[in-house]
């Protein structure tokens, strides 16, 4: 079922702009910044939510401070997707996964304890029914 597109005008743009880098931003900074009220900056904030926008904030978790310091992304595709997405929901080095078009089914983004725990993320997925799997490893993020 498709969403209703929202507009949004300048001040709420930029303010997601902010909220994308810091989640946690004290109002009344983040009203410094788009020059808004701290009340207003959180009235705005709060529509955003109810309207939609903001699906929640999150934690920005290092995985390599984890021990999980391979990040990559993997295509896979699959004999069969059915239970798949309850099977993905319960691995710490899926950050996370999508269905996808093209020559994969699925796509994931890990991040692994090494090559060590990519081989066997890669195995674990041959036993789910993966017949293809395409590896690309993060070298570094550009954002």
């Amino acid at each position: 079922m498709a969403r209703e597109s929202v507009e949004l005008d300048r001040i709420d743009r930029e303010i997601l702009g902010v909220l994308r880098e810091d989640g946690r931003i004290p109002w009344q900074t983040l009203g410094d910044r788009v020059h808004l009220s701290a009340n207003a900056a959180a009235d705005r904030v709060r529509r955003l939510l109810r309207r939609g926008v903001i699906r929640g904030f999150r934690a920005d978790v290092d995985h390599a401070v984890l021990g999980r310091s391979l990040e990559a992304v993997v295509r896979v595709r699959m004999s069969d997707t059915r239970g798949f997405d309850r099977a993905v929901g319960g691995r710490e080095d899926v950050v996370w996964a999508a269905h996808v078009t093209g020559s994969s089914d699925v796509t994931l983004s890990v991040a692994c304890d090494g090559t060590a725990g990519l081989d066997a993320l890669i195995s674990w997925l041959v036993e789910l029914g993966a017949t293809e799997t395409r590896t690309d490893v993060v070298l570094r993020r550009a954002k």
